[in-house]
């Protein structure tokens, strides 16, 4: 068998946004995508005037995925979308 080797991910500059409460009432409001199309899902409560959930559903090769309020949205080097939590996203990216 051989010795495992080391490797070095390829740096490489990504479109992101991060998925907010305010960005899902706009989407939902005025029906905008949040990125590239994704129309976001969610309920508002009219009484609390607060926003019960919101999320959006990408499609990817492994599945359809889910984006919740705080994960970002990442478009690949191919231009797939995918979700990323905010904890991995700081850890893996910095601003350009």
């Amino acid at each position: 068998m051989n010795e495992p080797k080391l490797y070095k991910k390829k740096p490489v500059v990504i479109e992101a946004v991060q998925l907010t409460a305010k960005a899902v009432l706009d989407s939902l409001a005025d029906k905008t995508p949040i990125f590239e199309g994704l129309q976001a899902s969610g309920s508002w409560d009219s009484t609390t005037r607060k926003l019960n959930y919101g999320h959006v559903l990408i499609k990817t090769l492994e599945g359809t995925m889910k984006a919740e309020i705080g994960d970002w949205i990442i478009k690949g080097v191919k231009g797939e979308l995918y979700p990323c939590k905010p904890d991995i996203f700081m850890a893996t990216y910095d601003p350009v």
